[in-house]
């Protein structure tokens, strides 16, 4: 009954298909909660970060979707075990998706560890061109069951002022599964990434910039813009 995400690897316009579904998924329920959003950051004056992975659980939580009975583990603010279900298939899915506020001078990019990644980050550092592979398994193994991962992007962008933080808008991105490396990184000169702010010289982890240009001009639909709830909102194909 269930496609075995194994069996991927070798349709690789599945994976994609996947990851779109999943984004739409993500997209609506953060449209649905952007009201709340833009009060919730006029409101509290907790940390901008903390702010963004609330707004980010309580707004899936609302959305809701299926679920699997098992835990997922790592440094990402929204974890889930489910179901994908399509006319055509099922499989599992081990969802991750995870946030960050900033204010609006950071909004062309999002930083991420690797920990946060399934695919080998390909780029040129200091001239020289380097390999650094995700942490996060591209097909992860619970219990003798295989999920296929699927990494999504929140970008929280602000203005900030002396008594309130005005949101300005909101970045969704499809972080494309590792199974999709020739498609997304190829080589040090195709690539989606920018040079991370780590310094090795300090013992700081490794971290690299997504681009948001760089991806959508790959494919349109993994970069999702959404505005505050005067603005129309477009599903940029």
């Amino acid at each position: 009954m269930l496609t075995d995400p194994a069996e991927l690897a070798q349709s690789p316009e599945t994976i994609e298909e996947i990851e779109k579904a999943t984004l739409r998924l993500v997209v609506q329920a953060i449209y649905d909660f952007r009201e709340d959003a833009c009060n919730i950051f006029r409101e509290e004056r907790d940390l901008a970060g903390d702010i963004g992975e609330d707004i980010t659980r309580e707004a899936l939580d609302q959305m809701g979707m299926s679920r699997i009975d098992q835990r997922l583990f790592g440094k990402i603010d929204y974890k889930r075990a489910r179901y994908v279900f399509h006319p055509e298939y099922a499989v599992k899915q081990a969802l991750f998706v995870d946030s960050k506020a900033e204010r609006i001078e950071g909004q062309r990019t999002a930083t991420l560890q690797t920990s946060q990644l399934s695919m080998v980050v390909r780029q040129y550092r200091g001239g020289a061109a380097i390999e650094v592979a995700g942490k996060l398994p591209r097909i992860l193994q619970l219990r003798g069951e295989n999920y296929l991962t699927t990494t999504l992007f929140i970008k929280y962008n602000y203005r900030e002022s002396t008594t309130a933080n005005e949101l300005t808008g909101i970045t969704v991105a499809a972080v494309p599964n590792g199974l999709l490396q020739d498609r997304y990184n190829n080589t040090c000169d195709d690539t989606i990434w920018l040079v991370g702010r780590n310094a090795p010289t300090l013992g700081e982890q490794f971290r690299v910039r997504l681009s948001f240009g760089r991806l959508k001009a790959k494919a349109k639909w993994r970069v999702q813009h959404i505005f505050p709830p005067s603005a129309p909102f477009v599903w940029d194909e």
